[in-house]
């Protein structure tokens, strides 16, 4: 119950009008399935297209409660980790589905899976699957993945004299991209986009993995605090100063979807981020005027190859869920094949979900022909992910642009409050990471002990 309450207490400072306990009317019906997904654009898509799953399962009524990302972490945490009723299917992703799946909180779905004609889950991508599992076993399914690339203008390199090295194997150095940013902008244009909202899923992301490819990481193999290691403080300075330099105007409140919209509108040459801003940027129907002029990059790199992140946005079934076999049968029409078809009939072949299925790179041809310039790319960068080595030396702890561990959340916003002040301007880096290394030695420390 102590980590419970640990938990819920986290959480509450994300969203106070959350009730640890799960428990408030959400007036449910014997046939009715309570979804909660985050607000992007794929899920919002999956809402417009579920009167398709209500016609082929008469008598299930689903009901969606959508939020931001922050409350959805939140609300759906502790409604799970206080064995609530409240949601029959919870969006999560592969930070929190090994953890409660270790902690009972999730129910096993490698059965159901199993024994549903053709769902296939050999089909997901490897490094997503074993993501997602707990000894052997599945507990969430992948909606969409990603990983990370460099997307960058092709015109605007064209004019600006910028040539990329052709050759397929070619990875980026970081040197490199800070160069074409300093080349590149102009007084009404960043040279790139990188993200400096605090949070441990919007800075941290691909600042953690300029850390682990500077050789940085966030702990030792004996979990000793590093966040004020030279490499670490080379990493953050490097990216801070990149952003002063070259970056986006009022960087520090900038995130994954204020980065979309300037590189959608031509008001940053690059942007180095997800790779699932694909479904957004390639969508001719959103930005008609970039087709065909985004080029992709691999993850840029220093001393760890292989450096973009692994993160999937995935469905999983509480325990204590009223409808399991209800809420099964909504998440496996939702990741399943015939739903990236429908998708791309019924909305466009580019907002496919993406990075989830080998088969929608290699089955469906109208993706295949519409994804040339990205598609191999993102599966490749996922599949080379390392979750289990993120870093160039040891360390007792997973995951690319997280610390997988439960007080990653906690430690991981406060550290990312302080860069981002460093990225404002109202204090240095240096005290930004010796701040930073007193948070991640209390944490080091509980481990130490156990």
């Amino acid at each position: 119950m102590l980590r419970k309450l640990g938990v819920c207490t986290a959480a509450a400072g994300l969203l106070v009008t959350a009730g640890c306990s799960g428990a408030g009317s959400l007036g449910t019906s014997a046939n009715e399935v309570t979804i909660a997904l985050v607000s992007n654009s794929q899920m919002t898509d999956a809402q417009k297209l579920s009167p398709e799953f209500e016609k082929a399962n008469p008598g299930v009524k689903l009901k969606f409660i959508s939020l931001s990302e922050n409350q959805a972490r939140a609300k759906i945490t502790m409604s799970t980790a206080m064995g609530g009723s409240q949601f029959d299917v919870a969006m999560i992703s592969n930070f929190e589905t090994p953890q409660w799946a270790k902690d009972g909180w999730l129910l096993n779905l490698s059965d159901y899976a199993k024994n549903t004609p053709g769902y296939d889950l050999d089909d997901f991508i490897p490094s997503l699957r074993d993501s997602l599992s707990y000894e052997g076993n599945m507990y969430s399914v992948p909606f969409y993945g990603e990983s990370s690339f460099l997307m960058y203008r092709k015109d605007i390199f064209q004019q600006a004299g910028i040539t990329i090295n052709p050759d397929p194997s070619y990875q980026p150095t970081w040197q490199e991209v800070a160069g074409w940013a300093d080349k590149l902008k102009t007084s009404n244009r960043a040279g790139i986009c990188l993200r400096g909202k605090p949070g441990w899923g919007e800075i941290l992301a691909p600042l953690d993995t300029v850390i682990n490819t500077f050789g940085g990481r966030w702990f030792d193999d004996k979990w000793n605090a590093q966040l004020n290691s030279p490499q670490v403080k080379n990493a953050v300075n490097f990216y801070v100063d990149t952003i002063k330099k070259s970056g986006e105007l009022g960087a520090s409140s900038t995130g994954f979807q204020e980065c979309a919209n300037l590189f959608g509108q031509g008001q940053t040459a690059m942007w180095y981020d997800a790779t699932s801003a694909v479904s957004v940027l390639e969508d001719p129907k959103t930005y008609p005027d970039l087709v065909g002029k985004i080029g992709y990059l691999p993850a840029p790199i220093v001393e760890k190859p292989n450096s973009g992140w692994l993160y999937t946005w995935a469905l999983g079934i509480p325990k204590a869920a009223k409808n399991p076999d209800g809420a099964w049968k909504f998440i496996s029409w939702m990741t399943s094949k015939e739903y990236m078809k429908l998708v791309g009939e019924k909305l466009g072949w580019a907002r496919v979900p993406p990075g989830s299925r080998t088969s929608t790179y290699t089955q469906l041809p109208q993706y295949e022909a519409i994804s040339k310039s990205y598609g191999p790319l993102t599966l490749q960068s996922i599949t080379n992910a390392t979750p289990n080595k993120p870093t160039v030396q040891p360390v007792p702890y997973t995951g690319v642009q997280f610390v997988g561990i439960p007080e990653f959340q906690d430690l991981g916003t406060r550290v990312s409050q302080q860069i981002s002040a460093a990225i404002a301007g109202q204090q240095s880096v240096d005290a930004a990471m010796d701040q930073s290394q007193k948070y991640a030695e209390v944490v080091g420390k509980s481990y130490q002990e156990k």
